[in-house]
């Protein structure tokens, strides 16, 4: 660019003010736009050398009206802004809700600054049809100040008494790699809140083995100063903590035990897994008509009764007919699909069990029908059965399922944390690491508006990293139904249907 603007008798920063998405490289054969009376001794195309690999690139130069329309196709994918005298990225953010990082990824040349006249993307616009039913809006209130108090079992005493720090962070020592990599996504949060304008006193406390330093902890610290807690990560502990406090409990993993939950400052942040199964007969009725319905069980107690509750949440579908499978001599026969499935029309068959004999013979099943039938295959959750199966094989039926994370790694949010962490730690986040960050930056900039936390989940949901935060109440505990119906393609991606 600076090459260009010497031929051009320009200063540089003016050229690169006219063309905020314009790299300091410019591509070859794109469009830049420069002031019309700068034109007067060119032509309509003229020829610039960049020093690019000793290549020699065209860049044509385009007049006004490119410019205008230039900035038409800029805002239709983008919120933009004309900088002004004062802006700073604090004022941005307070403005728009955009962090530094965000304008980065998206704006390279601000890392020169913020210069007036600059048209900078904002953030990307989000599509209207993906924009279905209340969310929440992030606001930050001007001088906040929060407490939050992390407790997680570390177990420093343990580890710093019997194993040497490489010892404790092997492969098989999954409760502290699970720890850490929290505390860290954690982290990640409250510095990113922090930058944002939002005074965070940040404790964290050791909650050592299972059900040895809780009750220490409640009476030698006073958590009832803080805002919310985040943690412990076994219920039994949640419900002790629960029963001593008044101030929000985030429980931030999944326990079977969840759904005892009875004190009305606890919040799951996991989705009971019933919701699951909803959610996916909320789906079939939604989405899915005339066609036949084939249900896969075995002959345990918690496949039938997933089988059972499954048929009866579809009263009021469209669904032409619905059949129930169950294995002979412990297997399904090929024969016995070709029986009920429909050539030509829609087939749909849902895993009720998670048995890894059964599911891997269904899958060989449907991949071997015949030319004029098809069958997708659905699941009500994505249990590590499915991990063990060639995700080619899952492809080819149209493997959907459903879960409580996605990841677009396309999208900015995702790009922004995947580089914060880097930068902080010089690893990618791994699945714990992003829900520490999603579960701690939802509950703190919630708090952050100045409302009370329940409060904010009346205001609907939101969207982080890789989780949806939809809460409900539901027997005096607040409980989040954020789920997402994804879908295997032929390319081994995986779409978002819902």
């Amino acid at each position: 660019m600076s090459i260009i603007a010497d031929k051009l008798n320009m200063k540089t920063i003016d050229l690169v003010r006219l063309n905020p998405d314009v790299t300091n490289e410019p591509v070859t054969d794109s469009f830049i736009v420069v002031p019309e009376n700068k034109m007067s001794s060119f032509k309509d195309q003229i020829k610039v050398n960049v020093d690019n690999s000793n290549k020699k690139d065209t860049i044509i130069i385009d007049d006004t009206s490119e410019k205008e329309n230039h900035l038409d196709e800029l805002k239709e994918k983008f919120e933009t802004y004309e900088v002004q005298k004062g802006d700073t990225f604090y004022s941005l953010n307070r403005n728009y809700n955009v962090s530094r990082d965000e304008l980065l990824l998206l704006n390279p040349e601000l890392k020169e600054g913020l210069k007036v006249g600059m048209i900078i993307k904002i953030k990307e616009k989000i599509d209207e049809v993906e924009v279905i039913g209340d969310f929440y809006t992030d606001y930050i209130q001007n001088g906040i100040d929060l407490k939050i108090a992390l407790l997680l079992p570390f177990k420093t005493n343990t580890y710093r008494d019997s194993l040497s720090p490489k010892k404790a962070f092997t492969k098989n020592a999954t409760l502290m790699n699970i720890t850490t990599d929290f505390y860290m996504g954690a982290e990640i949060a409250v510095d990113s809140l922090r930058q944002q304008g939002v005074n965070i006193e940040f404790n964290v406390y050791d909650t050592g083995s299972r059900n040895t330093n809780i009750n220490n902890l409640i009476s030698e610290e006073n958590l009832n100063k803080n805002d919310a807690i985040i943690g412990p990560i076994y219920s039994d502990e949640v419900e002790n903590i629960a029963k001593n406090v008044n101030v929000p409990i985030i429980f931030p993993v999944y326990s079977s035990s969840q759904s005892k939950f009875n004190s009305s400052n606890v919040v799951k942040t996991s989705p009971d897994k019933n919701i699951f199964r909803e959610e996916l007969a909320s789906y079939f009725i939604d989405s899915l008509t005339q066609g036949t319905l084939i249900i896969i069980t075995d002959d345990k107690y918690k496949s039938i009764e997933k089988s059972s509750s499954f048929q009866a949440s579809l009263a009021g579908s469209n669904i032409d007919e619905i059949h129930v499978l169950s294995p002979e001599k412990g297997f399904i026969d090929k024969s016995r699909f070709l029986k009920v499935l429909k050539p030509n029309e829609k087939n749909w068959v849902v895993m009720a069990t998670d048995n890894n004999v059964i599911v891997a013979d269904v899958i060989n099943s449907l991949i071997g029908l015949p030319n004029d039938i098809s069958a997708k295959l659905f699941a009500m959750d994505k249990e590590k059965v499915y991990d063990e199966i060639d995700n080619k094989k899952l492809a080819r039926v149209g493997f959907t399922f459903v879960s409580n994370e996605f990841v677009d790694e396309t999208s900015l949010v995702s790009k922004v944390f995947s580089r914060q962490y880097k930068d902080k730690n010089n690893a990618l986040p791994s699945f714990y690491a992003t829900k520490g960050f999603d579960i701690t930056y939802d509950i703190l900039v919630r708090l952050a508006s100045g409302n009370s936390l329940k409060s904010t989940f009346k205001e609907g949901a939101s969207f982080r990293v890789e989780t949806k935060f939809d809460y409900t109440k539901k027997n005096k505990v607040s409980s989040n139904k954020g789920l997402f119906i994804l879908q295997y393609n032929k390319d081994l991606t995986i779409t978002k249907l819902k």
